[in-house]
């Protein structure tokens, strides 16, 4: 009788766990397009699986703002994990969504902006708490980010910080309209309510109702 041959599936192969400490070059050669983590004084700090939600909402403002600036030609927008490295700590960052203007484009590296973003949106985890509302709340306002938006989808909270010229950030009030407008991308407008629409609205609903298609 012949022997069933039995197969195993390949077990894929374990990324090696980071030093304890590295420079901010050593964590470039470590580090690669798949991994999300960020370097802070000289350590790493691997990113948590996000959630679905989460997911969604990055996704969602990503594509409204990349197209908005394509559409107005006033920068870049980029998307975790493409990293933002700051020097005040120093850090090597990665927002959600940053926007860089195009007269400040020289800051794009090939693997990480050097220096502020214009923008920088962190999309709220349960575990990224302290991490967003303290730390890089911080770091970003010290470092000349020009607008902190913070997204929270548990609690269907966004606050929205602009930088005044005295380098503190202040919280942006949002009126009874409900209707955020950003002061760095010039003429972008947001109805905080899109935010936690379920589902989100189309990209399609939200570039008519700016006017930018018919």
């Amino acid at each position: 009788m012949a022997q069933e041959l039995k197969t195993q599936t390949p077990t894929p192969p374990v990324a090696p766990a980071p030093p304890l400490r590295m420079t901010f070059e050593e964590f470039l050669e470590w580090t690669d397009e798949h991994t999300f983590a960020e370097w802070v004084d000289g350590e790493v700090i691997v990113m948590s699986p996000v959630s679905l939600a989460h997911q969604d909402i990055a996704d969602f403002l990503a594509a409204l703002l990349r197209f908005f600036a394509e559409a107005k030609r006033l920068g870049r927008v980029l998307t975790a994990p493409f990293l933002m490295k700051l020097d005040v700590r120093p850090s090597g960052r990665e927002p959600d969504i940053v926007f860089i203007a195009s007269e400040r484009a020289d800051r794009l590296k090939r693997v990480f902006l050097d220096g502020p973003a214009d923008l920088a949106v962190e999309v709220v985890s349960p575990d990224s708490q302290t991490r967003d509302r303290v730390d890089k709340f911080q770091e970003y306002e010290q470092a000349g980010v020009g607008e902190y938006w913070l997204i929270d989808p548990a609690r269907k909270q966004a606050e929205f910080y602009l930088l005044g010229s005295d380098g503190i950030y202040s919280p942006v009030i949002i009126g009874d309209d409900g209707i955020f407008h950003s002061d760095v991308i010039e003429g972008l407008w947001l109805k905080v309510d899109w935010l936690w629409q379920d589902p989100l609205p189309t990209l399609m609903s939200v570039l008519k109702e700016w006017g930018l298609i018919k």
